[in-house]
């Protein structure tokens, strides 16, 4: 998919919302194991069916299903396939934070683009430029890097400072020359909203995957706020919040519920 279509797709369908199929196979609901050979994947398709008009993008995060091994990397393939296969106008992304030497990441590149089909592959840009460029030399492919994460220890590294300027903003100007706004998105969490508004000097027309939101305590109007371009520029990420807003057998139903109430406040933002 590329940016014009993902574009094109969010003003379509009034929402800029990735539902995170972060799906952890104790907190799935206990009869989908009575019912299915692979309930993982049962639980993921029905999750989809409920959401796919209420969102644009599918971000399967691998450490769930690659924790349980084969059968976990099988329902991830499940998954992929199903919803190429039902729902095509969908990004889907791999929420792996890979990143390594040249080779090895050509090897993680062919993993991702070559043989599973993802639209986009979380990268960690540590290790610099040749760690990425495998990702990036794939056609219609993006390379979602880590820019300025939501969790406690981002305040570790990412806000170390050298002569006024932050390390994220030293990755962020130093990888904007790697690729383009065509294939490179960053990871920017919800909870650091208010530091959107200084991101977006540096990268006014990459798209943004914002984690952070609903669960997290992120404001969607917040990052709405800081973060938004003329081209939307966001998705925003919601795992949590709703393939887990019930554990009974009306779970997808539930998962709908509030996937709606998100893509109407999306809608309501849009304008």
């Amino acid at each position: 998919m590329n940016k014009q279509q993902l574009v094109e797709n969010i003003f379509h369908k009034k929402t800029f919302l990735c539902v995170g199929l972060d799906t952890d196979v104790d907190k799935i609901p206990e009869h989908l194991f009575d019912v299915s050979d692979d309930p993982i994947f049962e639980f993921n398709k029905q999750i989809i069916d409920a959401t796919a008009d209420l969102c644009v993008a599918y971000k399967l995060n691998l450490a769930f299903y690659e924790s349980i091994g084969l059968e976990g990397w099988d329902a991830l393939e499940r998954t992929v396939d199903y919803i190429l296969s039902n729902y095509p106008d969908q990004f889907i992304i791999a929420d792996a934070k890979r990143g390594d030497i040249g080779n090895t990441s050509a090897m993680y590149a062919r993993t991702f683009f070559g043989n599973m089909d993802f639209d986009a592959v979380t990268v960690a840009p540590y290790m610099g430029q040749d760690s990425v460029f495998p990702f990036l030399t794939y056609v219609n492919k993006w390379t979602i890097l880590l820019a300025l994460t939501s969790n406690k220890g981002a305040f570790d590294f990412q806000y170390m400072e050298e002569n006024g300027e932050k390390l994220f903003e030293k990755v962020l100007k130093a990888s904007k020359e790697w690729g383009s706004d065509e294939n490179m998105m960053y990871v920017v969490g919800a909870t650091k909203a208010e530091m959107l508004a200084d991101i977006r000097k540096i990268i006014p027309n990459h798209f943004l995957l914002v984690p952070g939101v609903g669960a997290q305590g992120g404001s969607l109007q917040e990052v709405v706020k800081y973060g938004k371009n003329d081209e939307c520029g966001l998705l925003v990420n919601s795992s949590r919040q709703i393939i887990y807003a019930s554990s009974d057998v009306d779970f997808a139903e539930k998962a709908r519920e509030e996937a709606l109430k998100v893509q109407q406040e999306m809608a309501e933002l849009l304008k």
